[in-house]
């Protein structure tokens, strides 16, 4: 059965949790502002919500792709505890010069995502901080969306260049979203 609302893919660091550069302790995990009511109201109107995130540290050998799963296990559990859910979690565990097919801006986790759990692609949402998310978005079919928490502010001029909306956290993604979603 498919979902009643398009699926929002998500990226982690610099847009659900405030960017720790190669974080790796989950107790480091501070979520951005607005992302609780951002989720919320996203989830309220049957998104699906999927994390897809560039995690090249487990490449570089920074740490190791049990300490990842163990920040995504700590920021799902922040979430729960306000009543998100997160639908799925991947993660592209490579560094750039391994040219995998899963690094954002390739569409690997998307497709894997859309395989996994029936999603449409075309249609749905990519909200990150940085280009290589609006280009994911592109290549998908999908709407990209930037927010200027993490890297966002340095990518804005790019992404309004490219007509592409600009937020300053998940809250106004979701007024965005839900404005889409009232016009159709």
């Amino acid at each position: 059965m498919m979902p009643a609302a398009p699926p929002v893919f998500l990226d982690r660091d610099g847009t659900l949790i405030i960017d720790k550069h190669y974080l790796s302790d989950p107790d480091e995990v501070c979520l951005e502002e607005g992302v609780v009511e951002g989720l919320a109201m996203l989830m309220g109107y049957g998104h699906p919500l999927v994390v897809l995130s560039n995690q090249s540290g487990i490449g570089r050998g920074l740490f190791s792709e049990s300490d990842a799963e163990r920040v995504n296990a700590r920021v799902d559990g922040m979430l729960r505890a306000h009543g998100i859910e997160i639908l799925a979690w991947y993660l592209c565990p490579h560094a750039p010069e391994a040219m995998c097919a899963c690094r954002k801006p390739l569409p690997g986790m998307a497709l894997a995502a859309s395989r996994d759990w029936n999603l449409e692609l075309a249609g749905s949402y990519v909200v990150g901080d940085k280009v290589s998310d609006l280009k994911l978005a592109a290549a998908i079919g999908a709407n990209g969306i930037l927010v200027t928490t993490g890297y966002g502010a340095a990518a804005a001029e790019w992404a309004r260049d490219h007509e592409r909306p600009v937020f300053d956290g998940l809250r106004g993604v979701a007024e965005y979203i839900a404005e889409r979603r009232s016009e159709s």
